[in-house]
């Protein structure tokens, strides 16, 4: 990373979000813009040109922007340390951004070089935004994810597709100069090299190519995207409202925590008078439900850091930042053994919209790592399989119907979800869900076991030591039984529990000892900071150990992130309000350092 010029706080305003139904869709764009940020922004590594002019491109973004992400592209001192070292340790590569300066690859662009082609003109920030989410984007983002990630990897042979153009995503990269003469010449040259012709917009010039990318200096920053993208900066320089003059972001941004290198913003609802997606949409809104959030990257030389900021809202809005203390305490109640723990808060108003953040979790890895469509070889083990088959009844009891909200939600508190064990002969693993009507919970039981038989489960009611009601269901994909269970806790709490078999639940139910009480979790807890309970623990080494054995860590879906996951530790996360009416949720992956 370079050294840089001092630059203006960050300041911007809110950005409205169209409205899009289809889950994973809008995590797959945060996901590409921290991504693109970081490849265009962090390859900084290497120069020592500082005479910048620091100009923060959320001034020159249209304030209707619905997505937003900027970086420090020269840090300097502690901050440049600690990008450095996290990029190395995670990909074991010396250089690791420089491979992504494919992002600022246009067509007819051959292989850039940092040193001769961008350091001399490259500023200290840098920004990526999208004017519009109604256009087709969904492939192109992920083959754009895919791309990237093979290149951080080392494995790929070639630029992905430059993502911004009449019929692809809508927006642009901008970026501040040091040297606007010197911007100009290579913006120019990327434009001639794209078949580009020359135009101009409310008497400003810049040159476009018959595909709809679009390459200008305006008022010293480079601008590379659609040409709607590029009108919009120019719209913006010349007095239009802009993403620095808003309230809501600005309050988000003033709350980031030091250190922070990039961050993206957004807000699901300001949708246009088209109304939101109920149950919010893909792995943000499992976040941060219908909030406006800002994400904050901040790497040091032992771990990633995430903080999910948003304004604070009713609990109804769900997500995990949602009853942060809930879902703390019921994280804590699972059993000390477990190596996967995620509490959520109160879920009865958004557990739909939970297990679409956790469909688009698992679609967005899929499509990090290019994941083949063939289907599986007859019989075997297959992660995807796995995995709808262990979502399907969380699936049922959030149905988005009133018979589902009386049967199930009505009676439904936290949520505790933990696997244990390192193979497929000791893995326990469940669904704890606190009753707030035992009567309620129990009758559920049997309604969940008919709607499962109606899928096409297999469903046998089955006797368990000290149950209310039980039934045994065997889904398709799934290689083990499930036990679907209602019972009193040791605690004395009525539980309703979705185990991998009686011994999990068992192990829900009446734990040795709890993860509160556990060194794991203290771990967490220092590790989030601010006093932190956490709500998330992830232990990577015993999930691979766990694929390996199975043979699922060679599927197309998770194979490419192997790597990956080999140089990461743990993974904690919690909620916490550090004021000024702002909720946070901090996730922390530690990092494996070379033996």
């Amino acid at each position: 990373m370079c050294p840089r010029a001092p630059r203006q706080p960050l300041r911007s305003a809110p950005m409205p979000v169209h409205s899009d139904p289809r889950p994973g869709r809008r995590s797959r764009l945060v996901t590409a813009l921290l991504i693109l940020t970081a490849s265009t922004a962090m390859a900084g590594c290497g120069s020592s040109h500082t005479s910048a002019t620091a100009t923060d491109p959320a001034t020159a973004v249209p304030a209707s922007a619905p997505l937003f992400a900027g970086a420090i592209v020269r840090p300097t001192g502690s901050q440049k340390a600690a990008a450095s070292a996290a990029g190395r340790t995670l990909t074991r590569q010396a250089d690791p951004y420089l491979r992504l300066l494919t992002a600022l690859q246009t067509p007819g662009s051959p292989p850039l070089d940092f040193g001769r082609d961008v350091a001399p003109w490259l500023g200290p920030s840098a920004g990526i935004f999208l004017s519009s989410l109604t256009t087709t984007e969904e492939s192109k983002i992920g083959g754009l994810l895919s791309g990237l990630a093979r290149d951080l990897l080392g494995g790929s042979s070639g630029a992905s597709a430059f993502p911004f153009a009449a019929h692809g995503l809508q927006g642009a990269i901008v970026l501040d100069t040091s040297d606007a003469g010197k911007a100009r010449s290579f913006v120019e040259s990327q434009a001639k090299r794209a078949g580009a012709h020359a135009s101009s917009y409310r008497g400003v010039a810049y040159q476009a190519t018959p595909e709809g990318t679009a390459f200008a200096v305006v008022h010293g920053l480079a601008v590379i995207g659609s040409v709607e993208g590029l009108q919009g900066v120019i719209d913006t320089t010349l007095g239009g409202p802009s993403l620095a003059d808003s309230g809501g972001y600005a309050k988000l941004v003033s709350a980031a925590p030091s250190g922070t290198l990039a961050h993206v913003y957004v807000n699901p609802t300001a949708s246009g008078g088209k109304g939101a997606p109920q149950g919010g949409a893909g792995a943000l809104a499992l976040l941060a439900g219908t909030r406006q959030t800002n994400i904050s990257l901040v790497p040091s030389a032992s771990s990633i850091g995430l903080d999910f900021d948003t304004l604070a809202a009713p609990a109804a809005s769900g997500g995990l930042l949602a009853s942060a203390s809930e879902g703390a305490q019921a994280a804590g109640e699972l059993p000390s053994e477990s190596w996967l723990a995620v509490g959520l808060g109160n879920v009865g108003a958004s557990l739909g919209g939970d297990v679409q953040g956790l469909r688009a979790l698992v679609s967005l890895a899929g499509s990090l790592g290019g994941s083949s469509a063939e289907a599986p070889a007859s019989g075997a083990l297959n992660l995807n399989s796995l995995l709808e088959a262990i979502l399907k009844p969380l699936s049922l009891l959030g149905a988005d119907s009133a018979e589902a909200r009386h049967a199930f939600a009505s009676w439904m508190g936290s949520v505790g979800i933990f696997a244990s064990g390192s193979g497929l002969v000791d893995l326990k693993a469940g669904i704890v869900i606190s009753s707030k009507n035992p009567s309620l919970s129990r009758a559920a039981v049997a309604k969940l076991g008919e709607l499962l038989r109606k899928s096409g489960a297999s469903v046998q009611p089955v006797s368990i030591a000290g149950a209310q009601a039980a039934v045994s269901v065997e889904l398709s994909g799934l290689p083990v039984t499930l036990d679907v269970v209602d019972a009193r806790a040791a605690n004395g709490q009525t539980k309703f529990v979705i185990g991998l078999s009686e011994a999990s639940v068992a192990a829900a139910l009446n734990p040795s000892s709890t993860l509160a009480s556990s060194a794991p979790y203290s771990a967490a807890s220092t590790a989030l900071g601010e006093g932190i309970r956490p709500s998330i623990i992830v232990d990577f080494p015993t999930f691979l150990g766990l694929l390996e054995g199975l043979g699922l860590s060679e599927e197309p879906s998770i194979s490419k992130l192997v790597p990956y996951l080999r140089n990461l530790s743990t993974l904690a996360g919690g909620g916490s309000s550090p004021g000024l009416g702002v909720e946070r949720l901090r996730v922390v992956a530690g990092l494996q350092h070379a033996e």
